[in-house]
């Protein structure tokens, strides 16, 4: 009995529990972790799980506490307050205060956030900090989407005393950031991996369930597959529509779809018309490509049915203001699209081809870019295809202004106040990453946006969005190709991801 006794406590000092590791398979490189300062996927798939907002989205996308832990809105719907967590803190170890979400608004988000910039940056009159755990934002009128765009996505917040000296769009922290999230950052091996470990002092009492978050760059969709199914991978951010069906049958793997994730949701694959350019800037032009794209076999071949054409520059995801049959005067019609370049004055060459267009795009869009090359060639343009990776394609686009077209996802959000008007309003022209690329100019449609964005009833708002949505598609600055559906695959043995969110892995176990 003794020698047994012995022999336990001898044992006890000696034991280990497992790390419990998530991996997550995504296919591309972020080249920096700053969600502040862009509304791309490839960043805000990283960071979301670093950094908090005010609040976070359910998957319904109503709001639920966040670092704030509560919030109150005045009769008048103009100051909104919030109160934030007293045990919320950076992962340096400083409390997460009002000035950081005051200083981060006004100096980040205001500036660099293309959806936040154009959709709240003009709508707030001041923001207050009546003490370090109050913050108070003083609208100019009331404003409905307030309380919707305050998620991490929309809204990180970033550390004053961390990012105050200095320029956040080249900062050393946008490398080592220091948030307030459910996971610390430790390690980022470009081209290959970030690795993240579990924040101990996260203010959510029982999250995060994982020690180890580990987001694996594989750029590779079947490779990615191959990894999950062999367990090296436990979560895929994006799933291709080829694979849905395989998949399906596999017990030892879940799969989820949703309109929204990291970056956004209600997102159109669209194709934007440099109007600085002369070819692109003639409207004949514009609407013989939106004739000569075969958008419903870009469902069934690209898609692989996991979506559908887009029918209104406003996502039928929100059904409130969208304007079903909006573009319905452009069907597919390779006839009319060849009678328009005749009147544009773009005849055939004895090569019959009558013009070059080059499209700018990222590398995982090359399957839209192989339909549309197709398809055009039939009417006499020939696309020219520039695939570049995220920063030099962000750079060409926004700040260069360097394409005759590209193809983006732009992503409209749970309202067109927070991912629509980016993409249309004249002040959000210029070098900012996922604003309007286009550079379209129409004071209406500026006033139109403004005026919607300050009506409380929705009514009055869906009315606006009509008037905007049939103006442009008059105008045609920018050609809708396909709403896409997002799918998501992780091992049946896990659970409590919020596939919709940023921050997917907050609950997961």
């Amino acid at each position: 009995m003794k020698i047994f006794t012995v022999i336990i406590l001898f044992l006890i000092p000696f034991t280990v529990f497992a790390e419990k590791t998530l991996v997550l398979a995504t296919s591309s490189d972020p080249g920096h972790l700053n969600p502040g300062i862009t509304t791309g996927y490839n960043v805000h798939v990283f960071a979301d799980s670093i950094y908090s907002g005010l609040i976070m989205l359910d998957k319904n996308l109503q709001p639920e506490p966040d670092l704030a832990e509560s919030w109150s809105i005045s009769d008048d719907a103009k100051n909104f307050t919030f109160n934030i967590r007293k045990n919320a803190k950076w992962h340096d170890g400083k409390p997460v205060t009002s000035e950081d979400v005051k200083y981060t608004f006004e100096n980040v988000l205001f500036k660099y956030h293309s959806r936040t910039k154009s959709g709240l940056g003009k709508q707030v009159k001041a923001i207050l900090t009546p003490d370090p755990n109050k913050v108070v934002f003083q609208l100019k009128s009331s404003y409905s989407p307030m309380i919707t765009r305050l998620n991490v996505t929309e809204a990180p917040i970033l550390p004053k005393h961390i990012f105050s000296p200095g320029n956040p769009n080249d900062h050393p922290a946008n490398l080592k950031p220091v948030g307030s999230g459910p996971f610390v950052f430790k390690k980022y091996n470009k081209g290959e991996s970030v690795e993240l470990i579990k924040n101990k002092n996260f203010y959510l009492e029982g999250s995060p369930h994982f020690d180890r978050l580990v987001i694996r760059i594989i750029p590779d969709s079947v490779t990615q597959l191959l990894a999950l199914e062999s367990g090296d991978v436990d979560y895929i951010d994006r799933v291709p529509g080829s694979e849905l069906k395989r998949l399906q049958n596999n017990s030892a793997i879940t799969i989820a779809r949703n309109t929204a994730g990291p970056g956004g949701g209600n997102c159109i694959v669209t194709i934007t018309y440099n109007l600085d350019r002369d070819k692109t800037s003639n409207l004949e032009v514009r609407k013989a490509i939106a004739h000569a794209v075969d958008r419903d076999r870009m469902v069934k071949q690209v898609l692989f049915g996991l979506g559908r054409v887009a029918t209104a520059p406003i996502n039928k995801g929100i059904s409130w203001a969208h304007v079903e049959n909006a573009l319905q005067e452009y069907d597919f019609n390779p006839q009319k699209a060849e009678g328009l370049l005749d009147q544009a004055g773009y005849q055939r060459k004895n090569d019959g081809v009558r013009m070059d267009l080059d499209i700018v795009h990222f590398p995982r869009f090359s399957k839209y870019i192989e339909a549309m090359k197709q398809d055009l060639a039939k009417v006499g343009i020939k696309l020219i295809s520039r695939a570049l990776d995220r920063s030099a394609a962000v750079s060409t686009i926004f700040g260069k202004r360097d394409f005759d077209l590209n193809l983006i996802s732009y992503c409209n959000g749970a309202d067109p106040d927070i991912g629509v008007k980016r993409m249309y309003v004249s002040s959000n022209i210029g070098n900012i990453p996922f604003s309007n690329g286009a550079a379209y100019r129409n004071l209406l449609i500026d006033s139109l946006f403004d005026e919607a964005g300050k009506t409380a009833d929705t009514n009055m708002r869906a009315a606006k969005y009509k008037n905007i949505q049939n103006i442009l598609a008059d105008d045609l600055p920018y050609w809708w190709l396909v709403e896409r559906q997002f799918l998501t695959a992780h091992n049946s043995k896990l659970k409590g991801f919020r596939s919709w969110s940023g921050n997917f892995a907050l609950k997961a176990k």
